[in-house]
């Protein structure tokens, strides 16, 4: 009887070491990025999820491909070309970068992209739902990009603009508008960049599941002009806010065929997006009436239980009036989202509860804090807006 016991422990152990021995088998069916520069066969993605990088970097000791927190140490060849696999990744976008004798570079094969406060390198694993913001032939619109100068923080800035399919067609039609914020670390091209806005809108209008709108992604990093004089520099004042409210709106309205007012005026953001852009529509809501926060709210980053009366000034104090004036309240985040997100989230969800609030919330199955969960939240959100 202890022999046969012992002989099957040693079998299961066996299937067990088998089992891992074929997780752990790279499948060799890499494919090239679809982010990747013209004609660039790496990096490469297969069907595990797993990231291949390759550089020719002969004179390096130590080259890493560093992906999701990870680093990767890569192979050299006879002919220095460096070589290396990633563990498999989630569905969806990520940033990344190479690490080449201890300085973290981008890598020469992909895009580049605005993210992590600097411009580097992305890949895209493929999503079982990619259909929903891949480029099809159907109409499409236009991103233009518009700049203007803003006394508010004294300088030059910039915003890029969607207009639907039919813009430029029908030219008396006036549409709604969604202003559109990107997260911490990423800038005003991120929504038309990873996140795919314009497709995904093209996509949905195209299958009249979406109303026609235009769509502003202008930055949030907006400040109040510094007097640099002395020893001691001021601290940064953020005047986003303000910027919107008396720059971006007015010239928005002014330079396109908008319907200048609050039930056709929708706002939005992810993250740190979602944060200020709450804020914004809390204090305004003579000039919006649809919000919608992705991976994010105003009680941001992890407050168990908010106190309504002191929260954003009481502003949620009377949920009757919110109800009547607002139009359409949408929260979205992602199933594997890491703390705090869940957590604020969660306690916000309590005290819109708590004050019977009307609200739509989304997840995500299967991401987290990144792009895919962002483009879901948009494509969720987008089909109920201006209805």
């Amino acid at each position: 009887m202890k022999q046969l016991f012992v002989i099957i422990i040693i079998i299961l152990c066996m299937c067990f070491q088998l089992v891992m021995g074929q997780e752990a088998k790279i499948v060799e069916d890499f494919r090239p990025s679809t982010v990747n520069q013209p004609e660039r066969k790496f990096p490469q993605v297969n069907s595990q999820g797993r990231v291949r990088a390759s550089i020719f970097a002969p004179k390096a000791n130590k080259v890493q491909l560093d992906l999701g927190g990870v680093k990767y140490d890569m192979v050299k060849d006879a002919n220095g070309i460096w070589t290396g696999d990633s563990d498999p990744q989630d569905e969806g976008f990520h940033y990344y970068q190479l690490n080449i004798d201890g300085a973290s570079v981008p890598d020469p094969g992909t895009l580049y992209f605005y993210g992590a406060g600097r411009l580097g390198s992305g890949i895209e694993i493929p999503a079982k739902d990619q259909i929903f913001f891949q480029l099809k032939d159907v109409p499409h619109g236009l991103v233009s990009e518009n700049i203007y100068f803003s006394k508010q923080t004294n300088c030059f800035r910039r915003c890029f603009v969607y207009t639907p399919p039919d813009y430029h067609k029908n030219t008396k039609t006036r549409y709604p508008v969604l202003y559109l914020q990107h997260g911490s670390f990423e800038d005003e091209t991120g929504w038309s960049s990873q996140g795919k806005a314009n497709l995904i809108l093209d996509n949905l209008i195209a299958a009249k599941q979406a109303n026609p709108m235009i769509i502003v992604m202008d930055n949030g990093y907006a400040y109040k002009p510094q007097n640099n004089q002395g020893d001691q520099k001021e601290q940064l004042v953020s005047v986003f806010e303000e910027v919107l409210i008396t720059e971006i709106i007015p010239m928005i309205d002014n330079k396109f065929r908008t319907i200048a007012n609050r039930d056709y005026r929708a706002i939005a953001g992810l993250s740190m997006g979602a944060n200020q852009t709450m804020r914004i529509m809390m204090n305004h809501l003579d000039i919006f009436s649809q919000y919608g926060g992705f991976s994010g709210t105003s009680n941001y980053p992890d407050k168990d239980v908010i106190d309504v009366a002191t929260f954003l000034d009481g502003k949620y104090k009377d949920g009757d009036a919110l109800n009547k004036k607002i139009k359409l309240f949408w929260l979205g985040l992602g199933t594997k989202e890491p703390d705090p997100f869940p957590k604020s989230i969660g306690a916000f969800r309590a005290m819109l509860d708590q004050q019977k609030i009307k609200y739509e919330y989304y997840e995500s199955p299967g991401t987290a804090h990144e792009w895919l969960t962002w483009r879901r939240c948009l494509y969720q959100f987008a089909s109920k807006l201006f209805r």
